[in-house]
């Protein structure tokens, strides 16, 4: 499937050069996106305190935060398609920039959901979208690896602004802290600075029409602008649903991600429940995530070998089964030992789904769709990835254990692996046989026209020997 995503480009990526400094961008971008709304909880305490809500209350920050960055993704995908990955990147970090230092003059915990729940969700929307999406402009051949270099972000990011945060709240308190925090996030703006369009070397096919596009990939010159590839074209592409892999894709994710995010969240607590203090359970979540910054560009790097990458589906699956068999035996490994262990397990299985998540929807769907099929994946995930931590928690209340939110999250894991490998088996067979069907009726194709070619040579030969004949006559 790739080298056919490769060939609805139109134009043959660097695979190198500045796109290493776009990877780099994305690093940062991705890191922002996905660590922020995790790292804000420190400041939680605090502003339930100032402003004396409820912790179910101070709970919907981070909620209305993730929310508006998932449902941010049709949005976003309409500005990268119409103006490309730089400005909308730079937009996105201005926008959460402007969030967090009007937060830190804030008199409501209503102003709070507004300016970093909303208007900073959406900014972060903007950050993560385009990054993912420039990625497929500059690579191919190392996709994988520059993929899972970029999400190598997330985890970095994460355990560097935890300290940190902690760090100015002790300082400064959350409303300095916020201030500080806004010029930080004014660093997604030189990211997207980076990401300068992709310089295109077309190469016309000979005997053949200029390539034409099947998606918002169109380019009209050698050096046209990204923000180009949606000249004149539809901005959203509702055909996704009608692609096949696509709609498998979309299907077992909405169920993993019932049970993706719990088993972080619940990491800790789960700990302290069996009697763990408080700094060695916050420990598993830093071996959790040290294990998973070294997993994800190994996953790429092991992503992008010959025996991998043409079947890249499979080695997905079977990380997402992994994941299930992870969260499946969490509960019956005794003590803090087990559950460092556990860590270490869950680390590699979360860094490998984490760094191949994006790069196997770009293998199904081709970098010319993927802005798009990810921004309708992000939406509607929305509801799976605010639902399953509720859901988890609830189960908790019920049972008064964490064993069966570890369960249930095994299983949410699980089902979706097995559905990815069996539907994928069906997939890549079917997208033989049609490439067989289409190879097939071109030989026809030729055969016919070299059996017509030869008619019209045989005729014209006819034709002479019936001239010399009329001549002889004569």
């Amino acid at each position: 499937m790739a080298p056919a995503a490769a060939a609805n480009l139109g134009y043959t990526p660097p695979d190198g050069g500045w796109g290493w400094a776009v990877v780099f961008g994305a690093f940062i971008c991705i890191g922002f996106s996905y660590a922020f709304p995790k790292s804000l909880t420190i400041y939680f305490k605090a502003i339930q305190e100032y402003f004396s809500v409820s912790y179910s209350e101070i709970a919907w920050v981070s909620s209305i935060m993730l929310a508006a960055m998932y449902a941010g993704g049709p949005v976003s995908s309409i500005l990268v398609n119409r103006y490309g990955s730089r400005p909308v990147v730079m937009l996105g970090g201005l926008m959460v920039g402007i969030a967090m230092v009007t937060a830190s003059f804030g008199k409501s915990i209503m102003h709070i959901y507004l300016c970093v729940g909303v208007i900073g969700g959406f900014g972060l929307a903007f950050n993560l979208q385009p990054a993912l999406t420039i990625i497929g402009t500059y690579f191919h051949v190392k996709r994988p690896l520059a993929n899972g270099l970029a999400m190598t972000g997330s985890p970095v990011f994460l355990s560097t602004l935890a300290p940190l945060n902690q760090f100015l709240l002790d300082s400064f308190g959350w409303r300095g802290s916020f201030l500080i925090l806004g010029s930080f996030t004014l660093n997604c703006c030189v990211a997207g600075a980076l990401m300068r369009p992709v310089h295109k070397q077309i190469k016309p096919k000979p005997n053949a029409e200029p390539p034409k596009s099947n998606g918002p990939a169109h380019e009209k010159a050698a050096t046209e602008d990204t923000h180009a590839q949606s000249a004149g074209l539809k901005f959203v592409d509702w055909s996704l649903f009608r692609h096949r892999g696509f709609m498998i894709y979309l299907v077992g994710n909405v169920i993993m991600f019932f049970g993706f995010f719990a088993p972080v969240v619940f990491l800790a607590p789960y700990a302290k429940h069996q009697g763990i203090d408080e700094y060695s359970a916050a420990f598993l979540l830093s071996i959790l995530a040290l294990v998973d910054m070294f997993v994800r560009p190994g996953t790429g790097l092991i992503a992008n070998t010959k025996w991998i990458r043409p079947r890249i589906q499979y080695f997905f699956s079977l990380a997402v089964a992994y994941n299930g068999v992870c969260h499946l035996l969490c509960p019956l490994v005794p003590g803090y030992v087990g559950l460092v262990l556990y860590a270490v397990f869950f680390g590699v299985a979360f860094g490998m789904v984490s760094s191949l998540l994006f790069e196997v929807l770009m293998d199904l769907v081709g970098a010319h769709r993927f802005s798009t099929a990810v921004g309708l994946c992000t939406i509607i995930e929305c509801g799976p990835v605010l639902l399953g931590p509720p859901i988890s928690g609830a189960l908790v209340d019920i049972y008064g254990d964490y064993k069966y939110m570890y369960y249930a999250c095994g299983v949410m894991m699980l089902v979706p692996g097995i559905f990815f490998l069996i539907m994928h088996y069906y997939n890549y067979k079917k997208l033989d046989e049609e490439e067989r069907k289409r190879q097939s009726e071109a030989m026809r194709m030729r055969s016919g026209l070299s059996v017509r070619v030869e008619g019209e040579e045989e005729h014209v030969k006819m034709s002479q020997v019936d001239e010399t004949a009329d001549e002889a006559d004569g």
